[in-house]
């Protein structure tokens, strides 16, 4: 169904062009639209035509028309005049209004198998069949992004995304539940995974100028047909909850660059409960201080470089070597020694993973 600001801006901008007054009414005897005061006194007349065989009237100073979606009467539309120029206007206003529906109504129905595609809903015969009957190409290049914000969509965020997708014919832009907005676009033959990041950069900043609005954007691979495409999308929403575990600091994140945190986010809880009490012995990283965190994690970033690690937390280097002698004593692991620090790693990886699924079990 067209929304009544469609509807009213549509009659406006007639009015502007043909200065001849517009309004739309529904069967149900409501004013959708209007470009005067005095609508509402037109209603039962309204009624009283829509009822009536008759497709156009002149009744009290006013042409009055039916506007149908697929023969089944959806509007009635006045034109103020009883001259032939109006009867023109009132004739071109039902025509644009009618196309407005077959196109809002093709839109929704692409909507519902766009959503469909995604969830693996469909048949594999029913993709190509119905991709064919809504005119969309099975073949081409695409990729799906997910933007979720902390807000749900009656903010805008859907229509700010529309603006800057909604107008190519070839992308489509949905949702599947209140704060997630997905788009499913077309890529070029020549587009490589920066350019998908210079795009996710652009969704990203659509949002950045609003304080209260936090949003987290993942995208997954390229696929080549359209059946492949809830692949993308499954990829895209593990990229979401794993960027959001192991990379808080990024606004994007790719599944193509996950890395490490791909694996660990497959891993059933109870091996991961097991690798930790095999590593830590009972112990856990929650318990280290918050000098030993900053320690740990500085050392990481440095590539187990003593000699930098301590210039940059402002201590002497036999201080950062104390600091890791008594780490090893509590953990039974040198940070070192490369196959100790990789484990010790990937460790502190596991134990953020499983807080994380912890907190989404309350």
């Amino acid at each position: 169904m067209i929304s009544n600001q469609i509807l009213q801006n549509t009659i406006d901008g007639l009015k502007g062009i043909t200065r001849i007054d517009l309004c739309v009414i529904d069967v149900e005897g409501k004013v959708l639209a209007a470009t005067f005061h005095e609508a509402e006194q037109y209603i039962e007349p309204a009624q009283t035509f829509a009822s009536s065989p008759a497709d156009s009237q002149l009744v009290n100073g006013f042409q009055f028309f039916k506007v149908y979606d697929e023969h089944q009467l959806e509007y009635v539309l006045l034109a103020s005049g009883d001259s032939d120029d109006v009867y023109m206007v009132g004739k071109i206003a039902s025509f644009q209004i009618q196309n407005l529906l077959v196109a809002y109504k093709e839109r929704f129905d692409k909507d519902n198998f766009i959503k469909n595609l995604l969830l693996d809903n469909l048949l594999l015969v029913d993709i190509y069949n119905r991709a064919k009957k809504l005119h969309i190409d099975t073949d081409v290049r695409r990729v799906v992004f997910i933007v979720e914000t902390n807000r749900e969509k009656e903010n805008n965020e859907l229509e700010k995304i529309r603006g800057v997708f909604g107008g190519k014919a070839k992308d489509f832009v949905t949702a599947v539940d209140e704060k997630n907005i997905i788009i499913v676009r077309e890529v070029g033959e020549n587009e490589s995974y920066d350019d998908l990041n210079k795009t996710a950069e652009v969704i990203v900043n659509l949002f950045r100028a609003d304080a209260e609005c936090e949003v987290h954007l993942a995208y997954g691979t390229i696929v080549n047909e359209i059946k492949e495409v809830s692949r993308s999308y499954k990829e895209a929403r593990m990229a979401l909850d794993v960027g959001k575990i192991f990379f808080e600091e990024k606004n994007v994140i790719a599944y193509s660059t996950l890395g490490i945190g791909r694996l660990i986010y497959q891993l059933p809880i109870p091996l991961c409960k097991m690798f930790i009490k095999e590593i830590f012995d009972g112990k856990s990283p929650d318990d280290f201080d918050e000098e030993t965190l900053i320690t740990i994690n500085k050392f990481f970033e440095n590539s187990l470089n003593v000699s930098e690690t301590s210039r940059q937390l402002y201590i002497h280097r036999n201080t950062l070597v104390y600091r890791l002698d008594k780490l090893q004593k509590y953990t039974g692991l040198d940070l070192r020694v490369f196959e100790d620090a990789i484990t010790f790693k990937i460790a502190l990886m596991v134990v953020k993973y499983m807080k994380y699924m912890e907190s989404l079990d309350y």
